[in-house]
């Protein structure tokens, strides 16, 4: 399991060919500051409002704090995904995966966002695809869930490539830009998952 892994101050690191999943550190700052900073307005509509001290280096030292304690825990893991084709990672976006649920549930939450210059490459679609084995192989667990915005058709994209099917509709789901918006529900079970990798 993964405990055995993952050592305090060793991020967790997944790979397939140039693209890299990896937990944040504080090296990243200054690219992820970048990449969120220069696409605020792309991003706005799908995400929670920004507080004042969003991009601060003082939160993002907290969020490599909480992201290094919840793995610790098994209770959720944030990765950034890096291109490994130049000379150094290069940070294009991120995968959240959160709400791990243990027992009868054996469930974990997935979110994503990607910088707006990296978008529509079909890169969210391999970043996912990479998780699903962490998913349901390392972490053992059984399920996986997902929720996008109805009109976020990229989104449902990127779930449907991967097996996500379509579940339901959750009226007022999350509060994404101020508002409390519908949200379209998706899940990935083991056995599909291992469906399809099979072929």
């Amino acid at each position: 399991m993964l405990r055995s892994l993952f050592k305090k101050g060793q991020p967790i690191i997944l790979t397939d060919g140039q693209l890299m999943l990896r937990t944040p550190v504080l090296a990243d700052y200054e690219q992820w500051r970048h990449q969120r900073e220069s696409s605020r307005k792309y991003l706005a509509p799908f995400e929670p409002t920004w507080g004042e001290t969003e991009l601060a280096p003082s939160s993002f030292k907290e969020r490599v704090r909480r992201a290094e304690r919840d793995a610790m825990q098994e209770a959720a893991f944030a990765f950034f995904i890096h291109d490994t084709t130049d000379a150094g990672p290069r940070l294009l976006g991120g995968i959240n995966l959160s709400d791990v649920r243990r027992r009868v549930a054996q469930s974990i939450n997935i979110g994503y966002w990607m910088g707006e210059t990296n978008a529509n490459r079909g890169t969210m679609t391999k970043a996912l695809g990479m998780a699903l084995p962490f998913i349901f192989d390392q972490l053992q667990l059984h399920r996986a869930n997902a929720a996008c915005l109805v009109h976020n058709k990229r989104s449902i994209r990127v779930l449907e490539k991967n097996g996500f099917v379509q579940e339901g509709r959750a009226e007022g789901y999350l509060k994404i830009n101020g508002k409390w918006q519908d949200h379209l529900l998706f899940g990935l079970t083991k056995e599909r998952f291992d469906r399809n990798r099979a072929g």
